[in-house]
């Protein structure tokens, strides 16, 4: 059997939309899961590899790459085991808890020469890409973007309740969907620095809402709006051009029922990695090529930022 071979690390609510893409594309094959309960390796009787330490997946060899996609508090110690061990990285956003670990891993992949690629699906939504495409046939510069990012987080975690525990998330909406709204506002308008936010926690603590502002380079401006509490799904993006036209691309359009976009996405993700580890470059994942491991610092940064900002203004209150 040929095909780049890859190990899934982590089998939870996201991992099924990497397993169709497997599936689906040409030139990859799944060849080893992992993880920790083992009643979710069964389906994968007789059929892969079935490991339930990533440690002893690493050590068997035989892959040619690996996708992690495991609960964000492990993101740091699992891409650092297989970067050590040589092997390329797609990592599901975000690249860590915090910046300084997504910088760690970002430089080990530098150092070892290993591809290190953050999971930004967005990118791949066709309404976005279209989008792109619309941008890049008008000469005029973009004044602002605004991507609105809301769900209920409840239809989505299924059993991974850790999206609901702030020290495995790394917080709540903001370190969850901040990542992905960000990396849209990056890919339309380049990067930005946080200017100003607004956070809402619930009675446990977590943020289930927040609006953050921003500026980039040439008076470009960013707003993002986050909803973990919203009936239903609601995912778009409004770019607003010097002269005053406003472009917009519905993520969810063409796409019916909770999370259908995501198959698509998670396809032009895997076909875009594919592609690095080929050499042919993959696809055409926008700004920021494969770049993905310093892009995810980046969004990390931001997510500090707005962090950093909510703690400044309930100490002035």
């Amino acid at each position: 059997m040929s095909g780049l071979r890859f190990g899934v690390v982590g089998l939870g609510v996201i991992s099924r939309f990497y397993l169709a893409a497997l599936e689906r594309l040409p030139g990859v094959r799944l060849a080893a899961v992992c993880d920790r309960d083992r009643s979710v390796l069964e389906p994968f009787d007789d059929r892969v590899a079935r490991f339930t330490d990533h440690r002893e997946l690493l050590a068997a060899g035989g892959l040619d790459a690996v996708v992690v996609t495991v609960p964000n508090d492990l993101h740091l110690a699992i891409c650092r085991d297989a970067l050590r061990a040589g092997l390329p990285v797609c990592v599901e956003k975000p690249l860590a808890l915090r910046a300084a670990e997504g910088a760690e891993l970002a430089a080990l992949a530098a150092e070892r020469r290993v591809p290190l690629f953050t999971a930004f699906h967005r990118r791949y939504n066709t309404a976005v890409r279209e989008l792109c495409a619309a941008l890049a046939g008008r000469p005029l510069p973009v004044r602002s973007v605004t991507v609105r990012y809301f769900e209920l987080i409840e239809e989505h975690v299924g059993r991974d309740r850790w999206y609901l525990d702030p020290e495995r998330c790394g917080g709540g909406c903001v370190a969850d969907n901040g990542p992905n709204a960000y990396d849209l506002v990056r890919l339309l308008a380049g990067p930005m620095e946080l200017t100003d936010a607004q956070v809402v926690r619930d009675g446990t603590g977590v943020d289930r809402y927040a609006a953050l502002e921003l500026a980039g380079r040439g008076g470009v401006r960013g707003r993002i709006e986050l909803d973990w509490s919203y009936p239903g799904e609601l995912k778009d993006v409004a770019v607003e051009l010097a002269d005053g036209t406003v472009l917009r691309a519905d993520l969810l359009a063409g796409h019916e029922g909770f999370k259908q976009s995501l198959w698509h996405e998670y396809e032009g993700i895997l076909g875009e990695f594919a592609g690095l580890l080929r050499g042919d470059g993959g696809g055409d994942g926008g700004a920021g090529g494969s770049e993905r491991g310093p892009d995810g610092v980046d969004a990390l940064r931001v997510v500090e930022a707005a962090y950093r900002a909510e703690a400044g203004a309930g100490a002035r209150g």
